[in-house]
C-alpha cells in the first residue's frame, strides 16, 4: 500500500511540475515577460531555466528516476517562488494578486516527504537498484536549498517599491 501512495504523491507533484514546465516552455516570451516584471535580472535565461527545469524534475518524480533530485528539483521552483512572490502575499493562495504561499509550500514538503522515504516499488530507482532516500535524500534536498538562495543572489532582485 505505501509504494502505492508514494506513486500517487510522485505522479500528482510530477504532472503539476510537467504542466508548469511545459507551460514556460511553450510561452517562453510570455514567462520573459513575467520574470522580468518580477524583477528577474537575465529574465530569458530564468524563464527557459524554469521551464526546463520544471519539466525536469516533473518527469524524474513521475519515473521515480534520481527521486531525491528531482525532488530537490521541485524544492529549488517552490522556495524561489516564495521568496520571489508569494512570501508578500501571505498564506492562502486566493489572498492577494500575487497569490499566497499555501500551493509552493505543499509541493515543497511534499517533495522533501518523497525525497526521505523514497520512490517506493515503482519506481526506476528500485528497478535499477538505487538507494537514494533517507539521509541521503533530505541531505541532496538541502544542496537544493542552498542552489535556490545561491540563484535567488545571483539572478534576481527585487524591484523597488
Amino acid at each position: 500500500m505505501a509504494d502505492a501512495i508514494l506513486l500517487l504523491l510522485r505522479a500528482w507533484v510530477g504532472v503539476v511540475m510537467v504542466a508548469h514546465g511545459y507551460n514556460h516552455a511553450t510561452s517562453l516570451d510570455g514567462t520573459t515577460r513575467w520574470f522580468r516584471s518580477k524583477g528577474f535580472r537575465s529574465a530569458r535565461l530564468v524563464a527557459a531555466a524554469s521551464g526546463a527545469g520544471e519539466l525536469a524534475a516533473g518527469i524524474g518524480l513521475l519515473a521515480g528516476f534520481l527521486t531525491p533530485i528531482a525532488a530537490a528539483g521541485v524544492v529549488v521552483v517552490a522556495v524561489t517562488a516564495f521568496w520571489t512572490i508569494h512570501r508578500f502575499a501571505g498564506f492562502f493562495v486566493f489572498s492577494r494578486p500575487d497569490e499566497g504561499w499555501e500551493y509552493v509550500a505543499t509541493l515543497a514538503v511534499a517533495s522533501t516527504v518523497v525525497a526521505a522515504l523514497g520512490p517506493g516499488r515503482f519506481s526506476l530507482d528500485h528497478l535499477l537498484g538505487w538507494q537514494l532516500h533517507g539521509t541521503t535524500g533530505l541531505w541532496i534536498i538541502g544542496a537544493g536549498v542552498v542552489f535556490a538562495a545561491l540563484q535567488l543572489l545571483a539572478l534576481w532582485r527585487r524591484p523597488e517599491e
